[in-house]
This record gives structure tokens, sequence and C-alpha cells, in this order.
């Protein structure tokens, strides 16, 4: 009897053991599920510590105080511009002195005083060589008329044939007179040759910058002027329509331009400066 209560109770534990597994199931399940909820615990608390890792908020901080302050290149190449701005200033030249407004009375007293003188020397002529007009009462505009040439030329002789008495020409005077050639040009009558050009320029190289000297008087330009005629064979022109024509200062100052952009290049051969 004892042997067969032993024999029962061993059934019921092996029944119990083998029949209701899901008592060993669910322990284990809940093993795991401890595992898996320890794992995402300590994946939950590693996300959590990986956020706010104080390494990472150091280098959060640090880049946005590196964006809040301005690259170190940007510095330098400030630093280079003030630097090129500075160089660039020490070179530059200084202000310069205002313009000659100063002493443009000055230079307007000694034009004028040395017009004032050369007309009182050209009145006391003996010989009646040239008179002087002013231009609408303009001290620094003259009509001057040349009375004379070489009685020998061709030129003289034209004059007594069509009873010229005196080739006009007329005088422009710079503000920077004496220092500067005045601007001469013929009037009357219509010349050919002789140096004289369109509209009554006159081919001179005493008359440029190049060729003037404050030294000379209007009386040695005249001179000049009357010997360059006749050694140029100067003549009054006589042909039907073209003596009647008129000189023109616009052309006179353009033609005037162009003859000494020429001899500049080429050179001044006639007439020389040494033949007044």
């Amino acid at each position: 009897m004892a042997t067969l209560l032993r024999k029962i109770g061993l059934i019921r534990l092996h029944d119990r053991d083998t029949e209701d597994p899901k008592h060993h199931q669910g322990s284990f399940k809940g093993s795991k599920s401890n595992q898996k909820n320890n794992t995402k615990h300590c994946n939950t608390s590693s996300d959590s510590n990986s956020i706010l890792n104080p390494p990472d908020t150091k280098t959060k901080k640090s880049e946005q105080s590196n964006k809040d302050k301005p690259p170190a290149k940007e510095k330098q190449t400030n630093k280079d511009i003030k630097e090129k701005q500075q160089v660039a200033a020490s070179k530059a030249p200084a202000t310069p002195l205002q313009p000659l407004v100063p002493h443009r009375p000055h230079c307007t007293q000694v034009r004028t005083r040395r017009l004032m003188k050369e007309l009182q020397e050209i009145k006391r002529l003996a010989d009646n060589f040239i008179t002087v007009e002013l231009a609408d009462d303009n001290l620094f505009e003259w009509n001057v008329k040349l009375h004379q040439v070489d009685r020998d030329s061709a030129l003289w002789q034209d004059m007594k044939d069509t009873n010229t008495e005196y080739i006009l020409l007329n005088i422009s005077f710079p503000d920077n007179f004496p220092f500067s050639p005045p601007f001469m040009r013929v009037l009357t009558p219509r010349l050919e040759n002789g140096y004289v050009l369109d509209g009554g320029a006159i081919c001179m190289e005493l008359l440029t910058p190049r060729g003037w000297s404050s030294a000379y008087t209007v009386e040695a330009v005249m001179r000049q002027f009357s010997a360059s005629l006749v050694k140029g064979q100067g003549r009054i022109c006589r042909k039907a329509g073209k003596s009647k024509k008129s000189f023109s200062r616009k052309d006179a100052e353009a033609t005037f331009k162009s003859l000494v952009k020429t001899h500049e290049k080429y050179g001044w051969v006639s007439p020389p400066v040494s033949d007044g």
C-alpha cells in the first residue's frame, strides 16, 4: 500500500512537471522580458546619457561661441585691409595746394603791365612799321596793321598794284602771357603762300609753346612775320571768287593746331626762328 501511494505521488509530481510547462515558460518569459526591459532601460539610460553627455554639451557651447565669434581668417583679413589702407594713406600725395586762383590777379597784372609797355614802345616807332588798335577796347586783343614788307619783294609790288596800305592781323594774348605765346592770324587781304594757311593761320615756330620765349615782343614777332612772308613768296590772292572770301578764326585755330602737331612730329623746317 505504501508502495502504491508512493507511485501515485510520483505520478502526480511527474504530471505537474510535464503537463503544465507554461509555468516554466512563463517564468522563463518573465526572465526574458525582465532582461529586455533591463536592456531597454540600459539603452534608454545610455541614450539619455549620450544626449546629456557633458562633453557633448561643452562641444555645443563651444560651437555656439565659435559661431558668435568671427573666424580667425576674417580677423586677419580685416587687419590686412586696415594695414593696406594705412600704407596707401601714407603713400598718397599730400593734399595739393589750392589752384593758382590767388596768382591769377598777379598774372593779370603782369600781362597788363607788359602790354601797356609794348603799346607805348610801338607808338614811339619812327619807321611806322606797325600800328595797333584795340579790338573792342580790349587790351588783350589787338588788331595790328603791318605797313611794310621788303620793298624788293613781289608782295610789296602786289600791295602797290592793289592799293593795299597794310596787312591786317589779329593777335590774342592768353592769360599767362608773356610766358605763353599769343595767337596770331591774318584778317585781310587774302594771302597765298608766305606760310599763311587756311583761315589765316600762320606757320611760325616762335608762335608755339616750343618756340616761344617771354623775351619776344610784339614788334619782334611782326618783323619775323614780315620776313617769313617774303621768304615764303607770299602773294595777294587775285582770283575772282577766292580773293573776296574772308579768313575765319575757327578755321585758323583748327589749322594752327593741326600744323603744330605735324611739325612736332616731323620737326620745324621753315621758317626757322633765326630768320627773324
